[in-house]
C-alpha cells in the first residue's frame, strides 16, 4: 500500500513539473540564430548536407572527443573485470549450414556500417551508427558459433590507431584553423558528392572503426565461455 501511494505522489509530482512546461509551449515559427549560424555554416562552410553531422563532427568536435572517450573506458573497465574469468569447455559446435549462413549475413552488416559511416556527411548516419552496426555483424557470428574467437590484438590495433588519428586530426585543425576538427584541413570537394565536406568523412570513417572495435571488444569479452 505504501508502495502504491509513493508512486502516485511521484507522479503526482512530475505532472506538477510538467504542466507549466506544456502550458506554456509555444511553436516556433523560425529558426533561432544559432540554429541559422549552424545550417548555413554547414552548406556554405563545410559543404555538407547533413547539419547534424556538421555539429556533431566540428562545432561539437570536443563533445564528440568526450563520448568516444567515454566509450574507451568502459571497454577497459569490462576487461578489467572479465580478465580473470575461468574458461570452461569447448561447447557444441553449431551446424555447418548455419555458420556459413550466418557469416555471409554479418558480411552485408559489415558493409552496410561502413557504406553508414563513410555516407553520414551526406545521409542521416555516421561513426557511431556504423560502428554499432559493425559490432553487431561480429555479434551474429559469435552467436552463430560458440567456439568462436576474435583476436583481441586486432581489434586493440584498429581501435588504438583510429584514436590516435582522430585525435591527431583535431590538433591539426585546431593548430591550423583554431578549431578543433574543422573539416576545412581537407579540400572541401564538390557539394553533395562522396568525398567532399573536408575531413569529415575521414573524421567519421575513424569514429566508426574506432567503435565498432571498442564493442566488438565488449561483446567478445562478455561471451566469455
Amino acid at each position: 500500500m505504501i508502495n502504491k501511494v509513493l508512486v502516485a505522489l511521484a507522479l503526482l509530482g512530475l505532472i506538477i513539473l510538467i504542466m507549466p512546461i506544456i502550458s506554456n509551449f509555444q511553436e516556433r515559427t523560425e529558426l533561432s540564430e544559432l540554429s541559422k549560424k549552424y545550417i548555413e555554416g554547414s552548406i556554405n562552410d563545410l559543404k555538407s548536407p547533413n547539419v547534424v553531422t556538421s555539429v556533431i563532427v566540428t562545432y561539437r568536435g570536443l563533445d564528440t572527443l568526450g563520448e568516444v572517450t567515454v566509450l574507451f573506458l568502459a571497454t577497459v573497465g569490462v576487461g578489467f573485470l572479465l580478465q580473470k574469468r575461468k574458461k570452461g569447455k569447448s561447447k557444441k559446435d553449431a551446424p555447418e549450414n548455419l555458420k556459413t549462413t550466418s557469416s555471409f549475413l554479418a558480411a552485408m552488416i559489415m558493409i552496410l556500417g561502413i557504406y553508414i559511416f563513410t555516407h553520414g556527411h551526406l545521409s542521416p548516419g555516421g561513426g557511431f551508427q556504423g560502428g554499432v552496426i559493425i559490432a553487431s555483424g561480429f555479434l551474429l557470428l559469435l552467436l552463430s558459433d560458440i567456439n568462436m574467437k576474435i583476436n583481441h590484438s586486432i581489434l586493440q590495433a584498429v581501435e588504438s590507431l583510429s584514436g590516435v588519428l582522430y585525435v591527431g586530426l583535431g590538433v591539426i585543425g585546431l593548430i591550423l584553423t583554431i578549431g578543433f576538427l574543422n573539416s576545412n584541413i581537407l579540400p572541401l570537394g564538390e557539394f553533395g558528392q562522396l568525398f567532399s565536406a573536408g575531413a569529415i568523412p575521414l573524421i567519421y570513417s575513424l569514429i566508426g572503426l574506432k567503435v565498432g572495435s571498442e564493442l566488438t571488444n565488449i561483446i567478445e569479452t562478455m561471451g566469455g565461455e
